[in-house]
């Protein structure tokens, strides 16, 4: 079984993210005429990552701003999708783990289950019928007259925020839900004959034993929501461009593969390097979380 593993993990991740970067260290290939290639004009270069940082030699401002503020405003909304996942996902989890019991337990677990049956895609489809300017919560709050105009949740990244977050709540949920099953309730009732306020005990005593689970959530929802394409192209406004569509657009539509590999591995380091910071932060080993 292990065998099994490495063999998928070297063929379907390491060898595809290596040849990614081996291409983000050449030239665009289709500058290139085919009979030279493997030659000596076919050098290894870092055109690529100086066009992401100061973009082309005709670029009047000494940065590439369009390209930078793009990429740091994904990893921004990343950031805050994972805290939004967590503030919404942490009591969900404790109840689950703690409170709820036999059919009552199933039924939620069931109810958070059922509706990632349906593809990504139609989620996302979805979503943006629910924020439309036509939608159900426009409808709802006019029929309630708290508003006299349809609000534009598109334009405003409403609806791509509170899609995203959707998308990964499971994620979320179960690796915190793992942890908190797992908590002795006597170290809980301890803490409130002793007086301890709920805050108190969810401080002091469960999100303590619960780092291990919060950090692997945070880490997958991260992970994914700043790689996310098909959400920001469906529930994203006109100014909503994520790092993840500009990757593409090199790869489709300008059909530069290495121009669009050394993005994409830039934004795979940085997003690696986040994460261990954060936990260097927290103080949260590789090995807890695998646990």
């Amino acid at each position: 079984m292990l065998g099994a593993v490495a063999l998928w993990i070297i063929i379907m991740i390491v060898l595809p993210q290596l040849f990614m970067l081996d291409f983000s260290f050449r030239n665009n290939w289709q500058q290139i005429d085919p009979s030279k290639m493997g030659g000596p004009e076919d050098v290894y270069t870092l055109v690529n990552y100086h066009f992401l940082a100061f973009g082309s030699p005709n670029n009047p401002d000494p940065f590439n701003v369009v390209d930078v503020s793009v990429f740091f405003r994904t990893i921004l909304a990343a950031v805050f999708v994972t805290l939004f996942d967590l503030a919404l996902c942490y009591p969900i989890a404790y109840y689950l783990a703690q409170a709820a019991k036999g059919a009552k337990a199933r039924l939620l677990v069931l109810a958070l289950i059922i509706p990632f049956w349906v593809n990504e895609l139609l989620r996302a489809f979805a979503f943006r019928i629910l924020f439309g300017d036509e939608g159900t919560i426009n409808a709802a709050l006019m029929g309630l007259g708290l508003i006299e105009q349809p609000i534009d949740f598109v334009r405003e990244n409403v609806a791509l925020y509170a899609g995203l977050g959707y998308a990964y709540i499971l994620l979320m949920i179960f690796p915190i839900y793992n942890v908190v099953e797992s908590l002795d309730k006597n170290q809980i009732e301890a803490a409130r004959d002793l007086g301890a306020s709920w805050w108190k005990i969810h401080r002091r005593v469960v999100i303590p034993f619960a780092k291990p689970g919060i950090t692997s959530g945070c880490t997958m929802v991260f992970m994914l929501s700043a790689g996310a394409l098909a959400a920001p192209q469906i529930l994203g406004g006109p100014s909503s461009l994520w790092f993840t569509q500009i990757i593409y657009q090199w790869f489709n539509t300008g059909s530069n593969w290495p121009r669009g590999s050394a993005y994409a591995i830039v934004l795979m380091l940085t997003c690696v390097l986040f994460v261990l910071i954060v936990m260097k932060i927290f103080k949260v080993k590789i090995g807890e979380i695998g646990r």
